[in-house]
């Protein structure tokens, strides 16, 4: 028999219940698929052993304290938790975590975070000098709280440092991450066998700019405009060019791209696209209307401007994109 690949996942109070469950259950299901040519031997590490709250509320089993770990670990994942704030969801940096993550990297083969979990590798100084991601919400707090460390909010998973230092965005992209680990242990057959038994993609198209909302910044500290968003939103099919806009602001056009620019992060321009392609990715999901229609009624005017705005803002194509969300009523 192989000797067991050591799998050690990071829990603590709040921690994100599927960023351990989702990766545990891929590396189960290799097993399987394996057929004895693999043995994750997968265990629970948190600051004591024993039970753990996390965020959803159900308590997990920690099998070993962070000390009774020991020894060497092919496969080290941290997990991550956040705390909501006025601001928006904010990673927690728990000290405690951070230094036995320190202390455990440099015996382990790889070393894997899952969504916010990339900011406890970020404090424990392991992605300084590389390039990381994270869940998109949180993105701009590694990057401005990291310098050290090259932010890309977009992809599900990087894989850098020769393959020894992964991260994966948010959420489900656990799972993504967790069959690229199981790819490169077993090979891509057993990867994708598993992949089939969860029903899902070995490998998603485009990154995690086609999951976030770009509408959803903070509000700004003008109200107008937080008022001027609104209407873009209600409105995509009219002129927004950012001479209309500017007009309805009673503004200049070169005050008024500096001052929108400065309360939401985006031009004009960039700001109208995203916002008529969230308009087009809501009638993708649920409706059957050709990709014409769907241009015109998000006031991207054809579908070949369609198609290029999805291909700018999502890394994918309409047609991709209606394939995997459609949501139908049967």
């Amino acid at each position: 028999m192989p000797l067991p690949h050591r799998v050690v996942i990071a829990v603590f109070p709040d921690v994100d219940l599927l960023d351990v469950t989702g990766p545990a259950e891929v590396f189960a299901l290799a097993d399987r698929q394996a057929a004895g040519r693999a043995r994750y031997q997968v265990r629970l590490a948190g600051p004591a052993a024993g039970e753990v709250r996390t965020s959803a509320g159900v308590r997990l089993l920690a099998d070993l304290a962070f000390d009774e770990v020991g020894g060497h670990v092919d496969t080290l994942l941290v997990p991550g938790a956040v705390d909501l704030t006025d601001d928006g969801p904010r990673a927690r940096i728990d000290p405690d975590v951070v230094a036995w993550v320190k202390r455990t990297a440099p015996h382990a083969r790889r070393v894997a975070s899952v969504c916010v979990g990339a900011h406890v590798l970020a404090a424990a100084g392991l992605l300084d000098g590389l390039t990381a991601t994270t869940h998109w919400s949180t993105a701009a707090q590694l990057a401005a709280e990291h310098p050290a460390v090259t932010v890309d909010p977009d992809p599900i998973f990087v894989r850098t440092d020769r393959g020894r230092v992964w991260t994966g965005a948010g959420i489900s992209a656990c799972l993504d991450l967790a069959l690229a680990l199981v790819a490169e242990d077993l090979g891509e057959e057993v990867a994708l066998a598993v992949a089939r038994d969860l029903v899902m993609y070995l490998k998603r198209q485009g990154g995690q700019s086609q999951f976030s909302v770009p509408l959803s910044r903070p509000p700004s500290a003008r109200r107008d405009i937080d008022e001027l968003r609104l209407w873009i939103a209600d409105h995509p099919d009219e002129d927004l060019s950012a001479e209309v806009l500017a007009a309805r602001m009673c503004l200049s056009e070169r005050h008024f791209a500096r001052v929108f620019k400065q309360e939401t992060g985006a031009g004009p321009a960039a700001y109208v696209e995203a916002a008529r392609v969230e308009v087009a990715r809501r009638l993708l999901e649920t409706t059957d209307v050709p990709l014409d229609q769907v241009a015109a009624a998000a006031g991207l005017g054809s579908a070949e401007t369609l198609h290029r705005s999805f291909k700018r803002q999502l890394a994918t194509t309409p047609g991709a994109y209606r394939r995997r969300f459609r949501t139908r009523t049967l």
